[in-house]
């Protein structure tokens, strides 16, 4: 019985310390299936998950989700700690509870557990003490496991919350260039108007950075995936999805698009969504509806040749979009379903009001929209006339 007692505590040790291993130091995605950290986030999300689905209204629904990520991070350290602490205990009690303890102290496991415990936070009470060479051994490891397990844990939420924070970055910027929520065709319209298609070859070159770096954060850090964004209407995926909705239709034919560009950031965006999607194990499904039917990409056309950058029509253009969506819709909508993520549209139907627009003070944050656009067309209008000015001038 002692004996299988401490091949117990053993495996429970072992378990706990390969698996915070794969999970915080190890940087690469692990394969294997069968992991305590992948059996707690399956059994912990998915009555989470429907719980919110129950939730009608999208933001208190998206701030019940916004707990999941960092709580379940938090509990996944104490299910290590207490793994690592029974283990211990275990261990102790099967070396016969070779301890010496004060008046008035637990008795049994409860004192072997006692000692664990206080032994792997380092607490050094002094009110049960080890007497035996080997049971001394044992809790000089344990107490170097415990201090070396909370050495990492303090140096691994930085880790977290910086990559967050770089990830959150991007998805901030896209707002003002795509629109709340973000569509591909309101990044295009944005940028045609402006008359500075160039500085979407600047952009792509951004995300494919950023997809780059959501790739290696993701796949080292998982929970990173559960970390909702600030804004309710935002999410990683969607920005992930926009960008390549965008770089669909560039490498379709759009005048003045950077074509190599966006065919170098669809090809690392689409290697991170089928990457994260396999971390968690989700099959890819083709969507259950079409996310730009034919109506919708004549709609989409019409926009684009509005604002000057027309997208090349025809049945091979056609084809040829619908064999680049086939490459990552699957996935996003796997993804999405799962994380309970909404994949934003091609083209939104009415004239919708960005983040940065609106506020709690704001009362008609439309009006703010229509004053900056105002505004702004005056500038354009002005700095026309002093071209002209200065052109009149050089011809005199």
């Amino acid at each position: 019985m002692t004996t299988l007692i401490a091949v117990i505590g053993c495996l429970f040790i072992f378990v706990v310390l390969l698996d915070a291993f794969e999970a915080i130091v190890l940087p690469r995605r692990v394969t294997r299936r069968l992991r305590l950290t992948v059996l707690f986030y399956s059994m912990t999300w998915r009555p989470w998950a429907a719980i919110a689905r129950r939730i009608s209204k999208r933001k208190r629904r998206e701030a019940y989700l916004s707990f999941y990520g960092p709580l379940s991070l938090i509990v996944l350290l104490m299910v290590w700690a207490v793994g690592l602490i029974l283990g211990f205990a275990f261990l102790h009690w099967a070396l016969g509870s070779e301890i010496n303890m004060a008046k008035g102290s637990a008795e049994g496991f409860a004192a072997d557990l006692y000692l664990s415990g206080t032994t792997f936070f380092t607490l050094g009470l002094g009110d049960i003490v080890p007497v035996t060479p080997l049971a001394r051994t044992v809790t000089v490891i344990e107490a170097g496991t415990g201090f070396g397990f909370l050495a990492i844990i303090i140096g691994y939420l930085p880790v977290i919350y910086q990559a967050f924070s770089r990830r959150e970055v991007n998805i901030s910027l896209l707002d003002a260039r795509a629109g709340t929520p973000s569509t591909a065709a309101e990044l295009l319209r944005r940028h045609g108007r402006s008359g500075n298609m160039e500085a979407l070859n600047q952009l792509l070159q951004d995300w494919e950075r950023w997809s780059s770096d959501l790739m290696e954060s993701h796949l080292s850090y998982p929970v990173l995936s559960y970390y909702r964004s600030q804004h309710d209407n935002q999410s990683w995926l969607a920005a992930l999805t926009t960008i390549l909705d965008t770089c669909a239709l560039v490498i379709v034919g759009v005048d003045g698009a950077p074509t190599w560009q966006a065919q170098l950031t669809f090809a690392m965006a689409r290697h991170a969504v089928v990457d994260i999607a396999q971390v968690f194990n989700v099959v890819p499904k083709t969507p259950h509806y079409n996310r730009l039917p034919a109506g919708q990409l004549a709609s989409l056309r019409t926009a684009l040749a509005s604002s000057g950058v027309p997208l090349r029509d025809g049945d091979d253009a056609d084809q040829k979009l619908d064999e680049l969506r086939k490459m990552y819709e699957p996935y996003i909508k796997s993804l999405s379903d799962n994380m309970l993520m909404p994949l934003p549209p091609w083209i939104v139907e009415k004239e919708a009001v960005d983040n940065w627009q609106t506020s709690a003070w704001e009362r008609n944050p439309a009006a703010l929209a229509t004053k900056f656009t105002k505004a702004c067309q005056k500038g354009k209008d002005e700095v026309g006339r002093m071209k002209d000015e200065r052109v009149e001038s050089v011809i005199r």
